[in-house]
């Protein structure tokens, strides 16, 4: 086995009816999306979730990695409400991803936790997948601030873990678009906002992946966008895969962009356990031909954990 599916998902916490109470009608698409993905991974039944938070912990030059054998959390932050839930680690495929982001020369593992609960980016998806499928086991990893390049290049090292350990694995990568396309919004407007929302839906919606280490910094930043990190990684568990990818759904009513895109290897998506409106990519690597000579190297010798 290895990445079964990628999901690009957003996780506004008013989506979750005791903290929307009623305002969640507002996204009714978003949430229609968040349904028909979680449906989809209940068919695919994944023994591991890799789940990529921009609100997990997040230091400028280190990945964090969740430690310990699970964690619980709740929306009491956004509403007086009761909705919690608790999740089990995978233990095992932390320390063989930990092992293999060591290999790789990426600064990432399980050190430095500050907040053990569940944040709202790892929890809003988790709430539509428990739904339909709770026979998983969770790997929750962080994002920093290192280029965009070692993303993807932790990304291939999730591939890798998934491969080595033979796991049925399904990616989530949670993030919201823009926060800045309304003068009345939160975080008020700037032009970079629209402009990144279009341009990140058409690349996920294509499967353009190496597009992704293409966008700037400054405009990302101008942007006040929150999850291009968490689909870049997603991208990289991607890496060398013939994949199938689709626009399932976007909104930027609040202020900010919400968007759902499916991401899957193509075999999949042609036994018909998604829906049809795809469009495909070639099996090749999107990481720049400098960065790949240097990844391979890094990865001679790591073990098999299929025995």
């Amino acid at each position: 086995m290895g990445i079964s599916a990628g999901f690009m998902v957003p996780h506004p916490p008013l989506i979750i009816p005791d903290v929307g109470r009623g305002e969640e009608k507002k996204i009714q698409r978003t949430i229609d999306a968040y349904q028909r993905t979680a449906e989809n991974i209940g068919r695919l039944q994944p023994e591991t979730i890799v789940l990529l938070s921009p609100h997990q912990t997040l230091y400028a030059d280190y990945f964090h990695i969740s430690p310990g054998q699970g964690a619980r959390g709740d929306f009491g932050q956004f509403s007086p409400g009761r909705v919690s839930m608790e999740v089990s680690y995978d233990t095992e495929f932390v320390r063989v991803l930990c092992e293999a982001a060591k290999e790789a020369g990426l600064q990432a593992g399980t050190l430095g936790e500050r907040e053990r609960k569940l944040d709202h980016g790892t929890m809003v998806p988790l709430y539509f997948v428990n739904q339909y499928w709770t026979g998983y086991r969770l790997v929750r990893v962080g994002l920093s601030g290192l280029p965009l390049t070692a993303h993807y290049r932790l990304g291939q090292c999730i591939q890798a873990a998934a491969q080595s350990l033979g796991r049925n694995t399904v990616v989530i990568a949670s993030g919201d678009l823009s926060h800045k396309l309304k003068e009345d919004g939160s975080y008020g407007y700037q032009e970079e906002g629209p402009a990144y929302d279009a341009r990140i839906m058409d690349v996920m919606g294509r499967g353009a992946f190496g597009e992704l280490l293409e966008f700037s910094e400054d405009f990302c930043e101008k942007a006040g966008e929150c999850g291009h990190r968490s689909f870049t990684i997603m991208a990289g568990t991607f890496d060398r895969t013939r994949v199938e990818a689709e626009r399932l759904s976007y909104e930027g009513l609040s202020g900010w962009g919400m968007a759902s895109a499916p991401v899957s290897p193509a075999a999949v998506m042609r036994n018909g356990i998604y829906w049809s409106s795809t469009r495909r990519r070639s099996g090749r690597s999107f990481l720049p031909e400098e960065s790949r000579k240097t990844l391979m190297s890094d990865w001679q010798g790591i073990p098999s954990r299929r025995s």
